[in-house]
């Protein structure tokens, strides 16, 4: 499980195996170590002793903090998890040769296909309730599907060479996206397209605070899979940047964050925001739980159902694999 601390003037513990959540010194909650992946702590006026961060650190426990907006500001984890030198060296490298290229490629195919693929799994039930969208849907997937052969043409010696071409591929096919999510969501939402921090719509802030959670387990299955998080192929290096969680998040986050959030506003949902473009406290928990509980279902996976969380590390580990020239890559397509 992954627990979240929001609440002001908690404090963090240990006894015996369990991690203590108490407030105004009396325990109002105990968990497990053995039963924890990730400790989300989000807000201020929240402590923790250095046994409870020591038990974490043994139990591969990561420990991520969260601003107001859902961002990602620190984060603590074993030191060991960066142990794997030969991974590492052969990431760095690999920048160089066509194995970053073709990686970017996978990522760029992964994202595209599964956009597809939530435009289609809302259009099927479209297709005799209104056969206008669903039409216009359909007509937006295969644009998405040109686009996807026009990536598949794309060559090079290293991702230097290509990245203005697949970003344009990229960014066509986000706008043709987009489109179609707000003939979804319908005039009822006005969703003006897709906008980042500060957002200016609720649908945005929403998706910002659920991308958020889901690029801090994306962080955390990097690390076990002994990546180097700094490294990236198609966001450029800038300090402080975590380049290959952004790569490697745009794989999931249709299956993981839009299809949940879109159905979830289709239902009548109502998601709230600030002026300030950040969600409310109701809002965020209700998105978080949401997203938390996602990646707790399973999808079709190598000829198996595993949890999206499952997946998302099988696939952090065969980036490693592929880097090393162990194995192929492919992208996780959802189901539709």
């Amino acid at each position: 499980m992954d627990l979240v601390i929001s609440d002001y003037g908690v404090f963090l513990g240990k006894k015996s195996q369990r991690l203590t959540v108490k407030q105004k010194g009396k325990v109002i909650n105990e968990v497990p170590f053995f039963d924890l992946e990730q400790l989300i702590i989000e807000g201020k006026g929240i402590t923790f002793s250095s046994d409870l961060l020591y038990e974490c650190m043994e139990h591969g426990i990561n420990i991520s903090f969260l601003s107001r907006s859902g961002t990602q500001y620190a984060s603590l984890s074993s030191a060991y998890l960066n142990g794997s030198v030969i991974t590492r060296r052969e990431q760095l490298m690999s920048y160089e040769d066509k194995r970053g290229l073709q990686l970017v490629k996978f990522f760029v195919e992964g994202k595209l296909k599964n956009q597809r693929n939530v435009l289609k799994y809302f259009a099927k039930y479209r297709k005799t309730a209104n056969i206008k969208l669903y039409e216009d849907l359909e007509d937006i997937v295969k644009k998405i599907d040109a686009h996807l052969e026009e990536l598949k043409k794309i060559t090079g010696k290293n991702i230097e060479q290509v990245r203005g071409n697949i970003l344009s591929v990229e960014g066509r096919a986000g706008n043709l996206y987009w489109q179609g999510v707000a003939k979804i969501l319908g005039p009822e939402v006005d969703f003006p397209g897709r906008e980042h921090r500060p957002a200016n719509h609720s649908v945005n802030a929403a998706l910002n605070y659920g991308y958020a959670i889901l690029a801090s387990k994306i962080e955390k299955c990097l690390l076990l899979a002994g990546l180097e998080i700094f490294g990236g192929f198609l966001h450029v290096d800038r300090p402080g940047k975590k380049s290959l969680v952004y790569d490697f998040i745009e794989e999931f986050r249709q299956p993981v964050v839009d299809k949940v959030l879109i159905a979830a506003i289709n239902k009548g949902t109502k998601i709230e925001f600030e002026s300030d473009g950040y969600l409310t406290d109701e809002s965020k928990k209700f998105v978080r739980e949401k997203i938390l509980d996602r990646l707790q279902q399973k999808e079709k996976y190598q000829g198996k159902k595993y949890t999206l969380e499952t997946i998302i590390q099988r696939q952090a580990r065969r980036i490693a694999t592929f880097l090393r020239n162990e194995a192929k890559y492919k992208p996780f397509i959802c189901g539709w």
